[in-house]
């Protein structure tokens, strides 16, 4: 078996789930040529295993010759998520709020600097958006990331705001000072508000969802389009079903369950 010239010592296992991370982390599909370069393998042994990945359904080939993550990896993870997952206990409450308003839903927890998008519904009438459930996108920019930035450490704001706040629209805070006092509004007032700040076009309304000890385990939003859309008037709405998520969530958890996600 040929290895990796210039990553000598890796194993399959690590190119393979490099292979897995790389087309995780994409919008779209990955043709053989992107994976080589976004994962650093040459491109034959991104076909080799590849193919094999293909071979037991981790990987799917379009038309275009681009690859997508396959049906087995949504099928173990569906399989791995216990019964008082957040997703699971939040689908209720999601579907509820999506038929009051026919508009995108979102649900997202922390996941190291990123907002982690857990589950999303959406209708055809609903503004079109960029998230999905598996991805991720910028705190700083999202009406969940600001809801679970606002009511993280200030510690943890810092380290966010030292990485850097991409400029995602004109319309993004990349300013920390400015940011900071962004955060302090959305704890004062219990919800967060995006406007253009992802995607141009959408306004968006979080809030955090608690845990036991009020740990934060998450945040649900409301993503709707710009033009008409009254920001403050969505709040009570996904606020109340924050509160009904973090009742129900202090219920059936314990605090490791929270330090776990």
């Amino acid at each position: 078996m040929s290895g990796n010239n210039r990553e000598p010592g890796r194993t399959v296992l690590s190119k393979g789930f490099a292979i897995l991370s790389a087309l995780h982390t994409a919008e779209t599909g990955l043709t053989r040529p992107q994976l080589a370069r976004r994962t650093g393998l040459p491109m034959t042994t991104v076909l080799r295993i590849a193919t094999e990945l293909r071979s037991v359904g981790a990987l799917e080939l379009d038309e275009h010759g681009a690859y997508r993550l396959g049906s087995l990896l949504w099928e173990m993870g569906t399989l791995a998520a216990n019964r008082s997952s957040l997703r699971e206990i939040a689908l209720p409450y999601m579907q509820d709020l999506y038929e009051a308003t026919h508009e995108n839903v979102q649900l997202a927890v922390l996941d190291g600097y990123d907002a982690l998008y857990v589950e999303r519904i959406r209708g055809p009438k609903s503004v079109p958006i960029i998230s999905r459930p598996g991805g991720r996108l910028p705190l700083h920019a999202t009406g969940v990331g600001k809801a679970l930035l606002a009511f993280s450490s200030p510690e943890f704001v810092d380290q966010v705001i030292e990485r850097g706040l991409a400029r995602m629209t004109p319309a993004t805070i990349v300013d920390g000072d400015a940011l900071r006092r962004s955060l302090a509004e959305v704890r004062e007032r219990g919800y967060s508000m995006t406007r253009d700040e992802m995607t141009m076009g959408t306004v968006s309304v979080g809030a955090p969802i608690f845990g036991p000890e009020d740990q934060l385990a998450g945040a649900v939003s409301l993503v709707v389009a710009t033009r008409g859309a009254d920001p403050r008037a969505l709040a009570p709405t996904v606020r109340a079903v924050a509160s009904g998520l973090t009742r129900r969530v202090s219920e059936v958890w314990d605090s490791s369950e929270v330090n776990r996600l």
